[in-house]
C-alpha cells in the first residue's frame, strides 16, 4: 500500500516553515502499514496542485495533501480539487454550524464572508469533522486512489489524522504490517561500521531491508521488514538485529524509541548515587542541553556554567591565570582545570569540560580551527582528549558534546 504526501503552501518553499507536516504523516501511515512513496512540495499554484494530484494517481494508492484550506485568496486547493474532480463547491451544514459555534465560543464578532466560506466543500466530498479549527478535512474518492486533503496547521491535521483518517484507511484498505527497528552507535564513522557487518550485511533476507542513518558523531542502523503475520516480521528482524547488535556491541548504546546515550548515563548514575556537573567554553551550553532533554535528570544532575570568556574561567570557577598564560586558554591543562574546578563548584562527584576553538575564526589561541579539549574528572582522578573536528561550526560543537558524553559513560563504567 503505497501513498504520496503533497505540501501546498509558497512558505515551505522559500523556507520560511519547516515541513514538519509530512514528518508525522509518514510516522503515523507507517504505523498502519501504509509505505510512503514520496513527498512532494509545490506552490499555492492551480496547475502545480492540478499536475502533481495528476502524477500522484499514476504511482500511489493514497494522495495525502495538506495545506490552502484557509480562508483568503490564495487558498486555493478546494476550488483545484474540483477541477481536478470536475465536481463543484456546496455549502455543508455541519461545517457551516461548526465555524458560527467556534466564532460564539472564542470571538466577540460574528465571522466574515470568508470564515464562513470555510462551509463550501466539494459536493463528492466525504468531510471530516475538525475539531480545532474552522477548515474541515476532507476524502474523495476516484477509480483506485483516495485523496485526502487536510489542513495544514500541525495541530489541525494531527487531530484529523488521528481520528478521523488513520480508522478510514484502515477500514478501507488491508494494510501490511511493517516494522523498523533501529540501532544507535557512538564512536564510529559509517565507514568503519560497513567494514565490520559487511559479511553480516551481504547475508541479509531479501525481505529485511538495512539502512545506514549518520549524523555528526552517531550512525544509526535501520532494519525493515513488511508483511501480513506480525509476529513472524517482528522475530525475523529481531533475530538479524540481535546479530547486528553483537556485532557492535562496543559502540551500541541501545535502540531507537527505547533508549538513548543520556538515558544510559542517567541509569548508571541512579544505580551509583553519584552526581554531574558540567562547565562548557567552546560548546556554549549544548551538552547541558542534551542532558535536559531527558526527564529525571534531577536526580544526578546538579548543575552547569558556561564559561565562554577567559576572565569567566578565572573568576568564577577560579582557573588558575598562569596555566592560562602557560599552556594557551584551548588546551588540555584548562580543560582538566575546568573539569576539576567543576566538581568543586557544584559539589559533584563527576564533572564534563570542554574547551575549544569552534570557529569560524581564531580568538584567543593559535590552535587549528576545530580543536577541541574535553576532560572528565571523576573520584579517582581527571582525563581528557585532544581532538580536531574540522569545521564548520556547527558540526565542531555537535561532535564535541557526544563525544564528551562517550567519553563520561566510559569513565562512569570503569568506576
Amino acid at each position: 500500500m503505497l501513498a504520496e504526501i503533497i505540501t501546498i503552501g509558497d512558505e515551505i518553499l522559500i523556507g520560511q516553515i519547516i515541513d514538519t507536516n509530512s514528518v508525522f504523516i509518514s510516522k503515523e501511515l507507517n504505523k498502519i502499514g501504509v509505505q510512503v512513496y514520496q513527498i512532494t512540495s509545490i506552490q499555492d499554484d492551480r496547475f502545480h496542485i492540478l499536475e502533481a494530484l495528476a502524477n500522484a494517481r499514476k504511482r500511489v494508492d493514497i494522495v495525502v495533501l495538506t495545506g490552502g484550506l484557509g480562508p483568503t485568496k490564495d487558498d486555493i486547493t478546494k476550488v483545484t480539487l474540483c477541477d481536478f474532480f470536475e465536481d463543484t463547491l456546496i455549502e455543508n451544514k455541519e461545517v457551516l454550524k461548526h465555524v458560527k459555534e467556534l466564532y460564539k465560543k472564542f470571538t466577540n464578532q460574528p465571522p466574515l464572508p470568508e470564515n464562513l466560506n470555510q462551509a463550501l466543500v466539494p459536493s463528492r466530498a466525504t468531510v471530516l469533522k475538525n475539531n480545532f479549527g474552522t477548515a474541515p478535512g476532507m476524502w474523495m474518492e476516484q477509480e483506485n486512489t483516495v485523496y485526502i486533503s487536510l489542513p495544514g496547521i500541525p495541530f489541525e491535521m494531527k487531530n484529523l489524522m488521528k481520528l478521523k483518517v488513520l480508522p478510514k484507511i484502515i477500514e478501507k484498505f488491508d494494510c501490511p504490517f511493517i516494522y523498523h527497528k533501529t540501532l544507535l552507535t557512538i564512536g564510529k564513522g559509517e565507514s568503519e561500521i560497513v567494514k565490520i557487518i559487511r559479511q553480516w550485511a551481504d547475508a541479509l533476507p531479501s525481505n529485511i531491508k538495512l539502512a545506514y542513518l549518520p549524523s555528526l558523531g552517531r550512525v544509526r542502523l535501520r532494519l525493515s521488514s513488511k508483511g501480513f503475520k506480525e509476529s513472524k516480521v517482528k522475530q525475523k528482524v529481531d533475530e538479524q538485529m540481535d546479530q547486528l547488535h553483537q556485532l557492535l556491541i562496543d559502540i551500541a548504546v541501545g535502540y531507537e524509541n527505547e533508549t538513548n546515550l543520556v538515558d544510559q548515563i542517567a541509569q548508571l548514575f541512579n544505580a551509583s548515587k553519584k552526581t554531574l556537573s558540567v562547565s562548557e567554553s567552546c560548546t556554549g551550553g549544548k551538552i547541558v542541553e542534551m542532558i535536559t532533554t531527558e526527564p529525571g535528570i534531577s536526580s544526578f544532575f546538579r548543575g552547569s556554567l558556561v564559561a565562554y570568556a577567559t576572565d569567566t574561567k578565572t573568576s568564577v570557577l577560579g582557573i588558575n591565570k598562569n596555566i592560562i598564560d602557560k599552556f594557551s586558554v584551548v588546551s588540555k591543562e584548562v580543560a582538566e582545570s575546568m573539569a576539576i574546578a567543576s566538581n568543586k563548584v557544584f559539589k559533584t562527584d563527576y564533572a564534563i569540560a570542554t574547551t575549544g576553538n569552534a570557529g569560524p575564526s581564531k580568538g584567543e589561541t593559535d590552535d587549528d580551527l576545530g580543536t577541541v579539549h574535553i576532560a572528565i574528572a571523576s573520584p579517582k582522578g581527571v582525563v581528557s582528549k585532544k581532538f580536531n573536528f574540522g569545521q564548520p561550526r556547527e558540526r565542531v560543537i555537535l561532535k564535541a558534546t557526544y563525544k564528551a558524553l562517550e567519553m563520561l559513560q566510559k569513565e562512569i563504567l570503569k568506576n
